[in-house]
């Protein structure tokens, strides 16, 4: 196999790119392309997914923030948009979502399924569940432990390892996917900080918001369609961009979609 042609989607949320991009420069073997929105949503049509082995997800599509009151909306994707995605995932396309991708199209219930869970930004129901709004918090150094040695995910990682990055609170199909990773943080609401109120303008508040428990996976796989489908939740920094063991982890996983997409 030859160079693993890759398309890094972008947009919505805000991130350092120099240094994101940095990573990709870095990986042996990977030929990247970066394709940013609205230009992404092109990427469902064959002719143009055909141009690529495997697609990583660093986009927040279906979101807008409003500076009001609502602070956002959420669209429904294009006329569509939502089967031409559905064709690319029963062809075989290999996608890797990483961090804030799992808040993408909220509006469309069947994206949080592809990827495994949904981040919310504001209260919604999912599942047949109503939810509050997630939770975040930025910089937390936690230990990560490696659930499955032999997965190619895993390869070159030791058994546990220490990251600091920003981590989620938010509902995960836990049944829907294979978990790879775990973390050893406390995933409660009293330690995390309210979506909604940071999008209203108070960072870092708590006030008044509660969370159920949630997942403490922070990396997973699943097949939708023919598709191998990895989510990373590790991403947010620059700092976390010049972690060795996150460059590992995105390097590995990007193979492993595009492996496993070529022996299915």
């Amino acid at each position: 196999m030859g160079s693993i042609r890759i398309a890094v989607v972008t947009k919505g949320h805000p991130f350092e790119a120099e240094p994101f991009f940095a990573v990709f420069d870095a990986m042996d073997g990977v030929e990247w392309t970066h394709v940013e929105h609205p230009d992404a949503l092109d990427l469902v049509r064959p002719e143009r997914a055909a141009e690529f082995d495997v697609f990583v997800m660093y986009d927040m599509p279906g979101i807008t923030f409003t500076r009001t009151d609502p602070p956002t909306e959420f669209p429904d994707p294009p006329s569509g948009y939502a089967e031409a995605f559905r064709a690319l995932l029963d062809a075989g396309q290999p996608m890797v979502f990483l961090h804030h991708a799992v808040a993408g199209w909220p509006a469309w219930e069947e994206y949080a399924h592809i990827v495994g869970g949904r981040f919310h930004y504001q209260p919604a129901q999912l599942g047949g569940v109503d939810y509050p709004d997630s939770g975040y918090r930025h910089d937390v150094t936690h230990t990560v432990e490696v659930l499955d040695a032999d997965h190619p995910i895993c390869a070159g990682l030791a058994p546990t390892f220490e990251i600091t990055d920003e981590l989620y609170l938010f509902p995960v199909f836990d049944d829907e996917v294979t978990p790879v990773m775990r973390s050893r943080h406390e995933f409660v609401d009293s330690e995390f900080f309210s979506a909604d109120r940071a999008v209203r303008g108070s960072r870092n508040d708590r006030t008044g918001w509660s969370h159920p428990p949630g997942s403490d996976l922070v990396a997973w796989t699943k097949t939708v369609g023919a598709s191998p489908i990895a989510y990373i939740q590790f991403g947010d920094s620059p700092q976390t961009y010049a972690d060795a063991n996150y460059r590992q982890v995105i390097t590995n996983a990007v193979h492993w979609a595009a492996d496993a997409a070529s022996t299915s």
